[in-house]
């Protein structure tokens, strides 16, 4: 059995990577080929093309790289063409996975999209342009599930994949003598994202707010797990520039997170990861001003914090644009670092995201998907 796996940012490169791990499990004859990161080189799947540090947000910062991704696109179409693979799976990237499913459809393959685009914000017309495109989704949240089956899509909820991924490596203990916090320190956790985007646009913001939240709260500790495409220097660079001690660890960022009281989180799937550890936060997130103008019109839902959409009101705090200001989310911070009450409350919502996710085990769910798809597709070809 051969299946390709379409994945272009580093958190499709691990789904993709948990993904070909479980299909390997249940299948270990199985061929693996498609587009991803070191993560799913890693888990066993050949490599056509490794794309994610081409990942771009955004509607006019797409067009920097686009006669690359056409490219490449192209270049993967042809892949296809040639394996004729029993399934084909896209993982998030929609901008990209989209115009590549179109392009293939003739071919008379079954594609199955995990983590599809997000229709739920843009509408019922893209949800029905998934649906009429690709032949099963594998839903990760049970309202996305929804908005394709209304959309006349053939859709499973299987749960979201972080239920089972997000884990510290050592109990709160042990990852706060490993990172030499002291027992009365108070833990900030700076998440700026993946992006070297959004390091020049989020940082220099989260950087100001630690600075008035050591004013008011001496005891706090500010901690910023580094990401792997994000280089050291460009991060070291804005510490220096600031008179507030900051520290830098590489990667960790679920140990961070596990012990944060709080933390300012861009917009994204952090979010979710922090709800997942039960960690209040505060949401930002800035695009350039076109960028933005252009998704208010679109985007159909009131808020972008995932947590919040998921609960279907602002429970978390979050701002976008020219309301992304330090002085605004140091003392949404300072609030959880000193209002017990508050802080309840805001645990009792990430309980309820939570629960909202589905049980664990939604990758094998998702293999299991994959899997009794592409077989349907041989048997279907040997009638």
């Amino acid at each position: 059995m051969n299946i390709m796996i379409i994945a272009g940012e580093p958190s499709g490169d691990l789904h993709g990577a948990r993904l070909a791990k479980a299909l390997k499990e249940r299948r270990p004859e199985i061929r693996l080929s498609g587009m991803g990161g070191p993560q799913m080189h890693s888990a066993g799947v050949n490599l056509i093309f490794g794309p994610t540090k081409l990942s771009t947000i955004g509607f006019l910062e797409a067009f920097k790289s686009i006669q690359v991704l056409r490219k490449v696109m192209l270049k993967i179409a042809n892949a296809i063409r040639q394996q004729k693979p029993d399934a084909v799976v896209f993982i998030d990237y929609p901008g990209f996975n989209m115009r590549l499913a179109r392009m293939v459809k003739a071919e008379d393959i079954p594609m199955v999209y995990y983590f599809s685009p997000s229709a739920w914000a843009w509408g019922k017309s893209r949800a029905e342009k998934v649906a009429h495109t690709v032949t099963k989704i594998a839903s990760v949240f049970p309202f996305e599930a929804e908005v394709y089956q209304q959309a006349g899509a053939d859709v499973t909820f299987v749960g979201h994949p972080l239920l089972d991924i997000v884990k510290p490596s050592m109990p709160p203990k042990a990852v706060r003598e490993s990172l030499g916090l002291s027992p009365d320190e108070l833990v900030v956790g700076l998440l700026p994202g993946s992006r070297r985007q959004e390091i020049e646009t989020l940082f220099p913001d989260m950087l100001q707010a630690a600075k008035l939240i050591k004013e008011k709260v001496p005891k706090a500790r500010f901690i910023l797990p580094r990401a792997g495409s994000i280089d050291t220097e460009s991060i070291q660079k804005r510490l220096d520039s600031v008179g507030v001690e900051v520290l830098l660890v590489e990667g960790r960022t679920y140990d961070v997170i596990s012990v944060s009281q709080a933390v300012i989180a861009a917009s994204g799937t952090v979010t979710l990861e922090a709800a997942v550890l039960g960690t209040p936060m505060v949401i930002i997130y800035k695009v350039a001003t076109s960028t933005y103008l252009l998704a208010k019109m679109l985007i159909r839902i009131p808020h972008v914090g995932l947590p919040n959409i998921i609960l279907g009101r602002m429970a978390m705090p979050e701002y976008l644009q020219h309301d992304v200001k330090p002085e605004i989310i140091a003392k949404d911070i300072i609030c959880m670092l000193t209002d017990q009450a508050y802080v309840t409350s805001l645990k009792a919502d990430l309980a309820e995201v939570v629960k909202r996710l589905g049980n664990p085990g939604a990758v094998g769910r998702t293999a299991d998907l994959v899997l009794a798809v592409a077989e349907n597709n041989r048997l279907r070809k040997q009638v």
